[in-house]
């Protein structure tokens, strides 16, 4: 049997809100495996789902570009929010999203030559060299549509499309893009706050969707109901779990009625042309690196 910690009951009881216990005795019932812990948790009802967490002690910026129907957005770690201030780490940060722009995968991009020649990961050595402190070019979305448009936010901009949460929305639609300006705006200010983990139903991940089910499903047997009721019951909190996770599906933050399904269909109506809500991409600084890597990245 795995050796139950200290530092993994703590741990469970942050991301469950659990109590001493309960944590400890879930790690003991699943072999100290953290997500089946969670798991027990839940089907006992003394936890709620774990949301991601962006708590996280690294520093640097989030960068977006947009060129064309085109859009792209990096994330760059530092050590310090001192050097996230630095003018030339800035300017080196945008250079790298712009470089995004025209890259397929984050190797891609490491590999994109920029304008002193060099790539993108050999001038970021040399920027680590200057400034004495450890950086990592960790993530890269980029998001594209055959026609419409991609509109760029930054929540709380440190500078003019650098800060801590950057948001691309794709528009697809026949409209001219200037038309399609104002509802990607809002949508992408909606996506920045609300946090959605994917864009519709069909972009759930079969086995997350049914280890929910599991879940539900464990949960509404402890009423005692029939097992017709009991299907209903979980149909209904699907759909609820749905409107969490799912961006089309989620309540619209500025009206707090529509789904943003519906915000879309109006703006289409408005415009006088469909709009599609083809893809989005959302980086929030930090978001996702475990301690280990916080660790590492200040070696």
């Amino acid at each position: 049997m795995a050796q139950i910690t200290a530092a993994l009951v703590k741990q469970l009881r942050e991301s469950t809100g659990a109590g001493m216990m309960d944590a400890k005795k879930a790690l003991e019932e699943n072999d100290g495996d953290m997500e089946a812990a969670t798991d027990w948790l839940r089907k006992k009802g003394i936890a709620k789902a774990a949301k991601k967490s962006s708590r996280s002690a690294s520093d640097g910026l989030v960068a977006i570009a947009v060129e064309g129907t085109k859009g792209a957005a990096i994330e760059l770690n530092s050590e310090t929010d001192f050097v996230a201030r630095n003018e030339e780490f800035q300017s080196f940060v945008k250079k790298v999203a712009q470089a995004a722009l025209k890259a397929s995968s984050l190797e891609d991009l490491k590999a994109q030559k920029l304008d002193t020649g060099k790539s993108v990961e050999e001038s970021l050595t040399d920027l680590i060299a200057k400034i004495g402190e450890n950086m990592t070019l960790r993530r890269f979305e980029s998001v594209s549509v055959p026609k419409g448009a991609v509109i760029a936010y930054m929540h709380n901009e440190l500078a003019p499309n650098l800060g801590k949460i950057g948001v691309l929305i794709a528009l697809e639609s026949e409209a001219p893009a200037d038309a399609l300006q104002g509802v990607g705006k809002q949508v992408a200010m909606h996506v920045a706050a609300a946090s959605p983990e994917c864009l519709d139903q069909a972009s759930v991940d079969p086995a997350k969707l049914q280890r929910e089910k599991d879940i539900l499903s464990e949960q509404a047997r402890g009423s005692g109901k029939p097992e017709d009721i009991i299907a209903k019951m979980v149909e209904g909190r699907i759909r609820k779990y749905f409107e969490e996770i799912c961006l089309l599906d989620q309540i619209f933050v500025i009206d707090q009625e529509r789904k943003i399904s519906k915000v879309i269909e109006d703006a289409g109506k408005e415009a006088g042309k469909p709009v599609k809500l083809a893809a989005y991409a959302r980086l929030q600084l930090g978001e996702g690196v475990s301690q280990a890597e916080e660790e590492n990245l200040a070696a």
